[in-house]
């Protein structure tokens, strides 16, 4: 019973309407000192609850010479009543929240710093959670080892692109990085990113290297990033395309850019 005054309370009644409508439900065709024993509404409260529902159409009054009567509105039509007034409430709602949306000034350019690897991961699950086109992303696999599951469901419903390293058995859309001396140090950060519809992205280095990374919806970051991921992609295809052991040349090449760091 508790459950139910709580969902009329829900409605929009207050707890001694609630109590006085199905008190008429159970035992109608009575008194308002019937309903108030029947309810637990105090009798000085009783005549004024009654007078309420009877204003909102609930409660049906007949007075005789003798006595007053309540009743109780049927419950299928009180149920066809409270559907069509959410379904007006839910329109109008919509309708003006919908207005206020378009009115809202456009969203500006940021960049975020996100601490705790906790919070890096949350972030990086929402995100992904938003997707509606396509998932560019490019990671090791202790980040994707986190998101696997998410990964596997987004990608019945959009297009994952990008590369992995050291991941097994990641989502066939995704191009495998080539091992390499480079990859294979010490010292090489093993950095991720994601980047969603081309609208927002998060990037940085492992949260169990250093428990910080950044979120940006800035349309650059998002482009140069997104440029670098395709760029490893399409170096990886055309070492895997060529007979020539192309390693000793790209890293003889990074080493001569970077002035000496390898």
């Amino acid at each position: 019973m508790e459950q139910l005054i709580l969902q009329l309370k829900h409605l929009g009644y207050t707890e001694y309407e609630a109590k006085a409508y199905i008190a008429l439900v159970q035992n109608s065709h009575v008194s308002a000192y019937q309903v108030s024993k029947d309810s637990g509404i105090p009798r000085a409260r009783i005549y004024e609850t009654l007078d309420l529902l009877v204003n909102k159409g609930l409660v049906l009054k007949e007075s005789t010479l003798n006595q007053t009567i309540y009743s109780a509105l049927p419950v299928s039509m009180f149920l066809a009543k409270s559907k069509e007034q959410w379904q007006q409430n839910f329109e109008s709602m919509s309708e003006e929240l919908k207005k206020i949306e378009k009115n809202e000034p456009k969203e500006e350019n940021k960049i975020l710093v996100l601490k705790s690897r906790e919070s890096i991961i949350q972030y990086c699950k929402k995100v992904l959670s938003e997707a509606k086109n396509k998932i560019v992303l490019s990671m090791w696999d202790d980040m994707y080892e986190e998101l696997r599951e998410l990964l596997e469901d987004k990608s019945k419903s959009v297009s994952i692109k990008g590369i992995t390293l050291h991941v097994e058995n990641a989502l066939p859309t995704l191009d495998e990085h080539r091992i390499t001396s480079y990859t294979e140090t010490n010292t090489n950060p093993h950095w991720f990113i994601i980047s969603v519809d081309g609208h927002s992205m998060i990037y940085g280095p492992s949260p169990e290297e250093r428990e910080v990374a950044f979120f940006t919806n800035d349309p650059v970051h998002i482009y140069l990033l997104e440029d670098y991921v395709w760029h490893d992609v399409l170096v990886n295809r055309l070492v895997k395309q060529t007979s020539m052991d192309l390693n000793e040349w790209i890293t003889k090449e990074r080493t001569a850019f970077f002035g000496g760091v390898s």
